[in-house]
């Protein structure tokens, strides 16, 4: 990867808060930015930056022209169709061009006319009218890694922050389902990668996981149920064994205190929440959500479409510059192994 090879930034769905805050990003660049280039509806952008009062041009260009347009306007490499949805009202008839703006990301990326691929947030139960039938972002870029590079993988959401990382061994299901669905193979497999990437992408020889109870104070004893001795503690055991810094399980509420966080590098957590509101909490506009276990460097901004504050020019750029920034180090670390 060289220092113009831009990143491919997805649209989202256009009537979230993701036009704006790639608006924005842009017209915060810093001297030493990395270039960036939108996949969507120029149009949209054109029209958003007029209704806030953003000074940012539109340059529609290939992916190639990114990096020469970028000091000048925001690159924004067009997509079939246009927005139909208005700011905070989406429109079924926009995810189409939502799904090919990840689509086509992740293809520009494996043809190397991107460095890595930073996604703005989708509102999923709009993308099921299209036929998506992905529980998240992070389950289809699994199905495109495997449909581009031809690899089967199993991609691991964290979430990451100078504070803390996290990560859910169980994502995007209910909480009933997520018990049922956990597993000592499937701990192994996370903490696995989360080893691996952390040693890779973060440079960190040794990575410490913490590696969370299912159950109130790691199940008592097994008197809270027997979950933590019977699928947990087995999975730390086979981690230790194969010679990553894994220890638990840990009772969840004492894990995310100042001083237990500098006793490791990364959280992995049973489920979703479990590991979602301590760093929501301790980071909510910092934090970036790193797809590991893929082929490339996908990262996003650590929040929603937030369609009640869309088109109001109120929304906070932080989190998408701070996935920018970190898929641009992530992605040369990379280049550089």
């Amino acid at each position: 990867m060289t220092k113009t090879l831009p990143l491919a930034l997805t649209q989202g769905d256009p009537s979230g808060i993701g036009p704006e805050i790639a608006l924005k990003a842009w017209v915060a660049r810093r001297p030493d930015q990395h270039p960036f280039f939108v996949l969507g509806d120029p149009a949209l952008f054109e029209r958003t930056a007029a209704q806030l009062g953003l000074h940012a041009p539109i340059a529609r260009i290939a992916p190639a022209e990114a990096g020469a347009a970028f000091a000048q306007a925001l690159p924004v490499v067009a997509l079939d169709g246009h927005v139909h949805g208005k700011p905070g009202l989406p429109d079924p008839a926009d995810a189409p061009m939502t799904i090919a703006a990840i689509e086509t990301g992740v293809e520009l990326v494996r043809a190397g006319h991107a460095a890595a691929l930073v996604t703005n947030p989708v509102a999923k139960d709009v993308l099921y009218s299209a036929g998506f039938k992905h529980p998240g972002h992070t389950e289809f870029l699994g199905e495109l890694a495997q449909r581009h590079w031809g690899q089967k993988c199993l991609p691991v959401m964290m979430l990451w922050s100078p504070a803390l990382a996290v990560v859910p061994v169980t994502i995007h299901v209910s909480l009933a389902r997520a018990i049922a669905d956990l597993s000592t193979e499937l701990i192994v497999e996370t903490g696995r990668i989360v080893d691996a990437d952390m040693r890779e992408k973060f440079g960190i020889a040794q990575p410490r996981i913490a590696i969370a109870g299912l159950n109130p104070h790691a199940g008592e004893g097994g008197s809270m149920g027997r979950e933590d001795i019977d699928i947990v503690a087995p999975a730390v055991a086979r981690l230790q064994a194969m010679n990553i810094a894994a220890r638990g399980p840990l009772p969840p509420d004492t894990m995310f205190h100042a001083a237990a966080r500098t006793n490791y590098d990364a959280a992995l957590c049973m489920y979703h929440d479990q590991a979602l509101i301590p760093i929501k909490t301790l980071a909510f506009d910092s934090a970036v959500n790193i797809t590991l276990g893929l082929p490339f460097i996908r990262t996003s901004p650590d929040h929603g479409t937030a369609f009640d504050i869309a088109g109001k020019g109120i929304a906070n750029e932080a989190s998408l510059i701070a996935a920018l920034d970190l898929a641009a180090l992530l992605a040369s670390r990379t280049a550089q192994a």
